[in-house]
């Protein structure tokens, strides 16, 4: 993140933007956000991760880290190019209002992108061939779900289906990040820390991961046992050998489509929590120093010109402090996080956000503000909004209040969530952790895109200094 710059953005996932065909996609929707986005003021677009999806929709656990999501392929773009047929295409329409049809997509979507695949002509095929094979770890996923992966029904390419959907993701993304330049919006991308255990990465390059531990959180006020998350840990002394090949590739693949990268859970650089893969709970894990600088600078290796956000939330040591200064990458703030208390130490109390931050009202993870605020007590709530320089009690009025403070902070980078623009409450929350069900699944509107005051935020972005910098 430049010094000299002031900006903000929009998180919004692929999957949740408007549409009719079960999943937010590459079509006109996100053209659209592109357009509400720039008319604002803001210059960046934060996405969550690329990679396909696990069971339960979340993004953050896949089978492999240079899968692409292939329910963001845009229907109606591929029955303009003559793939589907108009029957197909009315056939995928949504049935299910505002929410992601995670079963009707898998049942259903990837049988159809397998006829359009099928359809490909020998030009299609040669271009669909020469992406892949100019990108060894595409390739290696796609040999990889042939025999991994469930089949999909009617297939009878699965190695060239999966480099058919590769493709056809990239170059339908590309032609949105191409508009997003040219409108002055910047992406933001998210990369997860740590893949499955029956992922394609770890599953074909065992070496790279320690077999005997996993991955979690310590035990904390909000989980006494802590958190199994179950993923394997990385050999980092294997990693550092060849210089960190894996995580530079996979940096470099994200790079393609992202120009900032946000790394979760980057705490683990400096130490991270490694449980006995036998455990029954996080409780028996321990702290183990992590790959630290030398990984930071493989890391700037294989970004060339893009910025790296680091997800330095969670458990608080002084050695993460340290680490982060001498990394030099931007941390995260949240309001939510905050006591507004008058702790004068309080990392997330907009008082002491350093310019190098990307400061949210909430993230993906999070209630929306407005949710957050309802579940507040009486005590919390009221210590925000006279922080705020809010002294009513409308929770709308005192929510608007906590936005513009957030903009006025001095932190480099400012993000909202999407809902929070319409002050939308916790039952549009994109995730709650620890949860298996009920999460990823929210959908914005063509409505509710409509709905946003452009020129309230124009106005907020431009007072703030923080107009559509690019």
């Amino acid at each position: 993140m430049k010094n000299d710059t002031r900006r903000s953005g929009v998180l919004l996932h692929i999957s949740s933007l408007p549409g009719d065909y079960g999943c937010g996609s590459f079509g006109r929707s996100a053209l659209a956000f592109i357009d509400l986005l720039s008319d604002c003021g803001f210059s960046l677009w934060q996405t969550l991760p690329f990679c396909l999806p696990d069971g339960f929709g979340s993004p953050y656990k896949t089978v492999s880290a240079f899968s692409t999501n292939p329910f963001f392929i845009d229907l109606p773009t591929l029955f303009e190019e003559g793939l589907l047929t108009r029957e197909e295409l009315d056939g995928a329409r949504q049935k299910t209002p505002f929410a992601v049809e995670f079963d009707r997509l898998r049942t259903e979507r990837l049988p159809l992108l397998a006829r359009a695949a099928s359809r490909a002509d020998p030009s299609l095929r040669r271009a669909v061939n020469a992406y892949v094979d100019t990108h060894p770890r595409i390739a290696e996923y796609c040999e990889f779900a042939e025999h991994h992966l469930p089949p999909v029904p009617g297939c009878e390419d699965a190695v060239f289906f999966q480099r058919f959907c590769e493709y056809e993701f990239d170059r339908q993304w590309q032609s949105i990040r191409t508009y997003a330049k040219q409108k002055g919006v910047r992406i933001i991308g998210d990369i997860p820390i740590y893949v499955d255990g029956n992922s394609c990465d770890a599953l074909l390059h065992p070496e790279l991961f320690l077999p005997k531990e996993v991955a979690g959180c310590p035990p904390d006020n909000f989980s006494p046992d802590g958190q199994l998350w179950g993923n394997p840990i990385y050999n980092w002394d294997a990693m550092a050998k060849n210089g960190f090949s894996w995580w530079r590739d996979r940096v470099s693949f994200c790079f393609r489509f992202f120009d900032i990268l946000r790394i979760d859970h980057f705490r683990a650089i400096e130490a991270y929590w490694s449980i006995p893969a036998d455990a029954e709970t996080a409780a028996e894990g321990r702290w183990v120093k992590g790959p630290g600088m030398p990984f930071v600078h493989a890391l700037r290796s294989a970004s060339g010109v893009g910025e790296i956000i680091a997800e330095d939330l969670g458990a608080y040591t002084p050695g993460l402090a340290a680490f982060m200064k001498q990394s030099q990458l931007p941390g995260m703030r949240l309001m939510q996080f905050g006591g507004y208390n008058g702790n004068p130490e309080d990392e997330h109390m907009p008082y002491n956000y350093p310019h190098r931050c990307v400061a949210y009202t909430g993230t993906h993870d999070n209630n929306t503000l407005l949710g957050w605020v309802y579940e507040c007590t009486p005590e919390l709530r009221r210590r925000f909004f006279d922080f705020c320089g809010y002294e009513g009690d409308d929770i709308n009025a005192g929510c608007r209040a906590a936005i513009r403070t957030l903009f006025v902070s001095s932190a480099g980078t400012t993000i909202l969530p999407f809902q929070d623009l319409l002050l939308y409450g916790k039952d549009t929350r994109m995730n709650t952790p620890g949860t298996a069900g009920g999460n990823w699944t929210y959908r914005a509107t063509d409505t509710a895109v409509a709905a946003v005051d452009r020129a309230y935020f124009h106005k907020l972005n431009t007072v703030s200094a923080r107009l559509l910098h690019g």
